[in-house]
């Protein structure tokens, strides 16, 4: 990885809170399994390739986590309920992105619309959007209900932003981190937000983690851009240069066409402005971006949010919980090393 000096920082690790948060988990998977099944056999089989598809789950494991890091004075009951809503969020998500960029990949598995068809895509997603709402009504949190009810247009209104603004190398740096705010990180957001509501923690509490999920959600994501571009499809669940060959304008790329202007403006202009690319394109955006130490920089960044995600828990009780939060800050960038 160009420029950045990865060895001086905590690697980080996912695996403490996984086992941390192990039983809950198993709790809220066999929600999953139970909520997504229908009468009608493509829902179920839609939705199991996708939910089965491995992944470590980590949206729900932060409902849960910010639950257990405030001792959950309400009881897990809410949150676990909170945490199968949010995996039906976003997989519903992945389903109609998968369509709108027209994705080969997701997690590793052919991506569902391949399989069944974008109309059935569209339509099972729909359904995990229903059956998110059911829990979330089930649970009696209103408040909670108003969060991730919130989190979902935020989230859609990042989509339409980011679609507006395809194939645009005017875009700065500021309106795609609110692209990605958006998109990416509020989901992550109202996933610790609500699961520190429904288990009733105080409001110091439930804006630390949000402010965590927030920042943790923009690490995770700048961190992808970068492997998009510096490193291996396993890692990414997807193949790498699929943002480039969908013409998506990622910080990354931002930052090697700023720093190679004058040079190769020629490239830029004909493969994303004008989306005229080929399939020998992408190495030579790659040999660019990495070149232009446009992965470190975006890392770097990443490493900022990271860092702020872990200050933001600093208020809350030193617990394995909050520990195995702070790993998992440093595990969202470190693995794009």
């Amino acid at each position: 990885m160009d420029a950045v000096t990865v060895e001086t920082r905590r690697k980080g690790d996912v695996e403490p809170l996984v086992r941390l948060a192990r039983d809950d988990m198993t709790v809220v998977d066999a929600l999953i399994v139970e909520r997504m099944q229908s009468e009608v056999p493509v829902i179920p089989m839609l939705a199991d390739h996708i939910v089965a598809a491995g992944g470590k789950r980590l949206r729900p494991l932060l409902t849960v986590a910010a639950a257990r890091a405030v001792a959950a004075p309400n009881g897990m009951e809410a949150p676990v309920r909170l945490a199968a809503a949010v995996e039906f969020i976003h997989t519903a998500t992945l389903l109609h992105d998968d369509i709108v960029d027209a994705s080969d990949l997701r997690r590793g598995k052919v991506a569902a619309h391949l399989i069944w068809g974008a109309p059935s895509s569209v339509l099972v997603g729909d359904f995990l959007f229903a059956r998110a709402f059911e829990l979330m009504v089930e649970t009696g949190q209103m408040r909670a209900l108003g969060i991730l009810a919130k989190a979902s247009s935020v989230i859609s209104e990042g989509e339409v932003l980011q679609l507006t603004r395809a194939h645009d190398l005017g875009l700065d740096q500021d309106t795609y981190l609110q692209i990605i705010s958006a998109k990416t990180a509020e989901l992550f957001a109202a996933a610790a937000e609500s699961g520190a509501v429904g288990a009733g923690a105080d409001e110091t509490a439930v804006q630390a983690l949000r402010d965590y999920g927030q920042y943790l959600g923009l690490a995770f994501q700048l961190a992808d851009d970068a492997l998009d571009y510096g490193g291996q499809s396993e890692k990414l669940g997807k193949n790498t240069g699929d943002d480039f060959r969908e013409g998506k304008v990622t910080l990354p790329l931002l930052l090697a066409a700023a720093r190679t202007r004058g040079h190769d403006d020629g490239f830029w202009e004909r493969t994303i402005n004008k989306g005229d690319r080929r399939e020998e394109d992408f190495a030579r955006a790659r040999e660019l971006v990495v070149g232009a130490g446009a992965v470190g920089a975006t890392l770097d960044v990443a490493w900022d949010y990271a860092d702020r995600a872990k200050a933001a828990l600093e208020v809350l009780p030193r617990s394995e919980w909050r520990e195995a939060l702070e790993l998992l800050a440093d595990f969202a960038v470190s693995r794009a090393a």
